[in-house]
């Protein structure tokens, strides 16, 4: 049974990935909200990664970092301060969290960290500049690192187009913005949190020993081919 530590796991992909590994894995949730599940596997520390102390704990077998944003403006009324709190929030809570917990994770065999992008780091979208720098810093994260602990700890992200979660609520407000969502995309549909959390199990398995550094574009091919 490994030790899945998830920062953010009460809501959105975290939840759901904590949902679908909580049977056969102890998860540890670090998050300011008590996750809706409860489980003898499950054990929840009430934390905000970027003001608290993150908990000393014994053992980590992989680190998954769920936090994000998706603050979509004009270039013209991004102020500095929106940059900096998704910065903060993206970056350098998963740098904190990485750095707490890296003793942990270099002291087990096929140790992994997950992390999260988004297609606009790649594929250029009006409103997107805050999130896509702050996740393009994230994606040169997961490679640098992926690099200075291989072959010890593995390091991947995924990056997902619209997923129907609560922090894409605004984007799928009702039936005509989610048909719009769909026919953007060449596969005609968006990505369910559940399929987000398929990918997320797959990647820290063993399975998946011989990937790292990697981007994983979940993105129902809109980054890929015109539909």
């Amino acid at each position: 049974m490994k030790t899945i530590l998830i920062v953010g796991g009460s809501k959105g992909i975290g939840k759901e990935i904590s949902n679908l590994l909580v049977s056969t894995n102890k998860i540890i949730n670090i998050s300011r909200t008590r996750p809706e599940l409860t489980h003898q596997n499950l054990t929840h520390f009430g934390c905000d990664i970027l003001a608290d102390e993150l908990p000393d704990l014994d053992s980590v077998d992989t680190l998954i970092y769920c936090p994000g944003s998706i603050n979509l403006k004009p270039f013209e009324r991004l102020k500095i301060e929106d940059f900096k709190t998704d910065y903060e929030l993206n970056f350098i809570g998963a740098v904190k969290a990485i750095q707490k917990y890296l003793p942990n994770l270099k002291q087990v065999d096929n140790s992994s960290i997950l992390l999260f992008s988004t297609v606009a780091s790649k594929l250029g979208m009006p409103f997107h500049a805050s999130v896509a720098s702050v996740k393009s810093a994230v994606e040169g994260l997961v490679k640098s690192l992926a690099a200075e602990y291989a072959p010890k700890i593995r390091v991947n992200a995924i990056a997902p187009t619209v997923t129907d979660t609560t922090l894409a609520s605004k984007l799928l407000r009702n039936d005509r913005q989610k048909e719009q969502m769909i026919e953007r995309h060449p596969l005609k549909k968006y990505l369910t949190s559940k399929e987000v959390a398929e990918m997320a199990s797959y990647l820290i398995s063993e399975k998946a020993a011989s990937m790292s550094g990697q981007i994983f574009e979940m993105d129902c091919g809109i980054t890929t081919f015109k539909s």
